[in-house]
């Protein structure tokens, strides 16, 4: 039981490091500062049950999505960085907030679902890290019990991150509008630099395999 115990919190520490709830939490916030705040948590909400069920997938079958699709992690790195970097993009512009003010209920709930998909939950919280964890701790998890119990603590990790957002919701009503329009600036810029990040640690990987073909033709 103990030795049971001890996975469990080895897998949920390295997701916890690797999500990092606590840094997505104002970027969440800065896009959703104009929702209302049933509209916020519904976001958080459905954000944390996708990046859930992605993960989910890709540890059961990551490795088979990979072969049959020819991709690999550091395409995935790419991806995610060219996402951060338009999003970040629209942040510091503030385009975010233009996009979300309309009186339709429509509008309001098609933009909910997009942020709730895409950056929030791909590649927000289950990214390039948390998905290459995934594979490899099911590909280590030998008997079904270790299955489960990763489950599990994918499941906490999820439960955890929408409490960080559920309670990061209030800091919207004391820092103001204007306080909002700044931070969505400043992390605008902060995604940014993790989009460059991620961009250059997926490229380099690449360009090297691509050097060393170039250089060692078989």
């Amino acid at each position: 039981m103990d030795s049971y115990i001890s996975y469990f919190l080895l897998v949920f520490m390295s997701f916890f490091t690797l999500i990092n709830p606590f840094g997505s939490m104002p970027v969440f916030l800065s896009m959703s500062s104009d929702l209302q705040p049933k509209q916020r948590n519904r976001t958080a909400r459905k954000a944390v049950i996708v990046a859930f069920f992605t993960l989910l997938l890709f540890a059961f079958a990551g490795n088979y999505i990979f072969q049959i699709f020819g991709i690999s992690v550091n395409s995935l790195k790419v991806v995610g960085g060219i996402i951060f970097l338009m999003v970040g993009h629209d942040m510091l512009e503030a385009r975010i907030g233009r996009t979300k003010i309309s009186d339709s209920e429509k509008q309001v709930n098609a933009y909910v679902n997009d942020i709730s998909i895409t950056p929030l939950a791909i590649p927000m919280i289950c990214g390039p890290g948390a998905i290459t964890n995934a594979i490899l701790l099911m590909q280590d998890a030998e008997t079904t019990v270790k299955k489960g119990v990763l489950v599990l603590a994918i499941a906490a990790i999820m439960m955890l991150t929408y409490f960080i957002y559920y309670g990061g919701t209030k800091i919207l009503h004391r820092i103001g509008d204007t306080g909002t329009k700044v931070m969505m600036r400043i992390m605008g810029l902060i995604v940014m630099v993790i989009a460059v990040e991620f961009l250059f640690g997926g490229l380099k990987p690449i360009l090297v395999d691509i050097i060393q073909s170039a250089t060692n033709p078989q």
